[in-house]
């Protein structure tokens, strides 16, 4: 007698090749997905970047000030007589644009927040809030403006032997979204003061 033999590759029907073409959809997925977060892992680290170029131009930028202020004379001889500096101006009417030359500042009697500028409401690239300051090393194609600062005169100290000053400074990056924002409040003292004839 014989025995029929079945052949086994017949009765797979196409088994294998659903079961690739499955594997196949898996990897495929898995692969997509993986490029994807690569991607977005790339733009994180891009504004992370700019992030940190804003706020070393806006830092840059606030030492500036400061070391300006420091070394106003106009600055030394109201803190000597006690008293805001004479050349104190209003802002809102008067303020340095772009165009002043280099080494040149503003104190100004009104502050920012005075004039309406809050955190949420900051100016943009377009705006000339501050005097324009160029940190050394620094090229237009590095940056979309040039970093500002904004020095505000808030009064007297209560020893009526200095003066307090807000020094607000802002930088950008490669993009208007990129901005910093720093302040700080200063105290300019002086050594020897000729306050009330003393």
């Amino acid at each position: 007698m014989k025995q029929l033999r079945s052949n086994s590759r017949s009765a797979q029907h196409g088994v294998v090749l659903i079961s690739s073409l499955l594997l196949l959809l898996v990897v495929t997925i898995m692969a997509l997905s993986m490029f994807r977060s690569f991607g977005m892992q790339e733009r994180i680290a891009g504004n992370v970047r700019e992030k940190q170029r804003a706020l070393q131009v806006a830092n840059s930028t606030q030492q500036y000030a400061e070391w300006w202020l420091a070394n106003q004379s106009g600055a030394i001889y109201a803190v000597s007589q006690g008293s805001a500096a004479a050349a104190d101006v209003n802002c809102g009417t008067a303020l340095l644009d772009a165009n002043s030359p280099p080494g040149t500042g503003q104190i100004c009697i009104n502050t920012l927040l005075s004039q309406g500028y809050t955190p949420a409401a900051w100016p943009s690239a377009n705006t000339n809030i501050g005097v324009a300051y160029t940190p050394p090393g620094m090229t237009a194609a590095n940056y979309v403006a040039r970093p500002r600062f904004y020095i505000a005169d808030i009064g007297a100290l209560a020893t009526a032997r200095g003066e307090v000053y807000q020094v607000d400074a802002y930088g950008f990056g490669l993009t208007n979204n990129a901005i910093a924002v720093v302040e700080s409040t200063v105290a300019v003292t002086c050594l020897v003061c000729n306050v009330g004839g003393l």
